[in-house]
């Protein structure tokens, strides 16, 4: 029984559509506890998605535990556009495209000093999409990162003050990038130089799977005083993917697709979570947690072609794409209250910072600091636990410049949320 909750559970990680969660394109969501704390949920007791938010406290669970979690979040957003005079072109807002964060979590209790843990869950993960005839769409009108990270971990518990983790972690990306391509440029003909036009869409589609690491440490001061440390190694993805240009010839040249294979490489960052809980007393407990990403690591999204995508016979063209994001901080307190031995109620806050420069926004991920605001229910026997969560993110406004391609010279995007609503069930064995 407990395999097949498992395997399910993985499926339905590897499956499920993802959205963006945290700055950037970081997801926090992992659990319905986790997202009722703003993600403060680093030392919670008999929890198997500490699998997640923090690998050296799966010594706080006993016996053997499974665990499954479902987010769904619902971004929208407005966006204006301005030409190069600073005048408005357009005002616009996104396709609402939800999407849902899944994971699912098994830890067993080896003995009183070993633990082993496996969790399938999104680290990083992003969709946007916007109306396919308007100017943004000429930047990007359909972006998606699929992302998922099994990360199979051990932990052992040295005495009552010490525990710690290591772990592996295999990173999964899919990667999805849709925008039209609407230019003019000059083309040789018999009779001269003449301006050809080109109005086409491209689509760029691919797959990766890397390799990375964890290590996590707690250090328990007394019986309220808790503080820990987990750190998540950078991933380097080198993607292959399929290239599609549709109508992307110029007119003069009689128009016509092109298909080939395109390449890039991404390094997903790395990052510092430093964690402390205090206990008030038996029912009463808080969190403060301090995330540190190093977004600068995200300097360029670069990609090469085989093939000319206008039709240019022997041609290897690229699509540069500088970023320059800045590292940033991520913080977040939740409080956690229980109100008998089998209801607990909870909340949460987290501000993050915006790593996104003017020079590096687009319509991929348009979205400036984040404010999370969310609540949160547990009941648990016994056998079984079940939560829920709800969370409203503030996502801020982001102004952003054009590109060379775009159909603008400078973007604001502003009066952009996301709903967030999540449930878990957790059964022990």
């Amino acid at each position: 029984m407990n395999k097949n909750f498992l395997a399910l559970g993985l499926a339905a990680a590897l499956l499920a559509p993802q959205v963006a969660g945290a700055e950037g394109f970081a997801i926090n969501e992992w659990s319905a506890e986790g997202v009722a704390m703003g993600g403060a949920r680093m030392f919670a007791e008999d929890d198997a998605a500490n699998v997640a938010y923090n690998p050296a406290s799966i010594t706080k669970v006993k016996g053997e535990v499974m665990k499954s979690s479902y987010t769904y979040l619902s971004p929208h957003g407005n966006y204006k556009l301005y030409d190069g005079a600073g005048k408005e072109i357009e005002d616009g807002k996104n396709v609402v495209h939800a999407g849902w964060a899944v994971g699912s979590y098994y830890v067993r209790q080896i003995n009183d000093k070993e633990w082993f843990g496996i969790g399938a869950f999104p680290r990083f993960a992003m969709v946007s999409e916007f109306e396919r005839g308007s100017k943004a769409s000429t930047n990007a009108f359909f972006s998606k990162l699929n992302g998922v990270s099994v990360t199979p971990t051990y932990a052992h518990k040295f005495d009552k003050k010490w525990s710690a983790a290591v772990g592996a972690e295999i990173n999964y990306v899919g990667l999805e990038l849709q925008k039209n391509l609407q230019m003019k440029m000059p083309v040789e003909t018999p009779v001269g130089t003449k301006i050809a036009t080109i109005d086409g869409t491209t689509q760029i589609e691919g797959e990766s799977y890397a390799l990375g690491w964890n290590a996590a440490a707690n250090y328990a001061f007394d019986d309220k005083n808790e503080i820990g440390v987990v750190y998540r190694s950078r991933i380097k993805h080198s993607l292959e993917a399929d290239l599609k240009g549709y109508n992307t010839k110029p007119d003069l040249m009689g128009g016509g697709d092109v298909f080939g294979n395109a390449y890039g490489v991404v390094t997903l960052p790395d990052s510092w979570d430093i964690g402390y809980n205090h206990k008030f007393d038996k029912k009463t407990r808080l969190e403060l947690k301090a995330t540190r990403t190093n977004w600068s690591t995200y300097d360029a999204l670069n990609v090469y072609f085989d093939k000319s995508l206008i039709g240019i016979p022997n041609k290897v063209e690229s699509s540069p794409s500088a970023k320059n994001w800045e590292s940033g901080w991520r913080y977040a307190i939740g409080l956690e209250h229980n109100l008998s031995d089998k209801y607990a109620v909870m909340a949460g806050f987290a501000f993050d910072e915006s790593s996104i420069p003017y020079e590096g926004g687009d319509f991929m991920v348009p979205t400036g600091l984040r404010r999370t605001y969310s609540i949160g229910a547990r009941y648990n026997d016994k056998k079984q636990t079940v939560a829920v969560a709800l969370g409203w993110m503030d996502v801020g406004n982001l102004d952003f410049a054009g590109h060379a391609t775009d159909a603008y010279k400078s973007a604001h995007a502003y009066d952009s949320f996301t709903k967030i609503a999540s449930i878990s069930y957790q059964r022990k064995f």
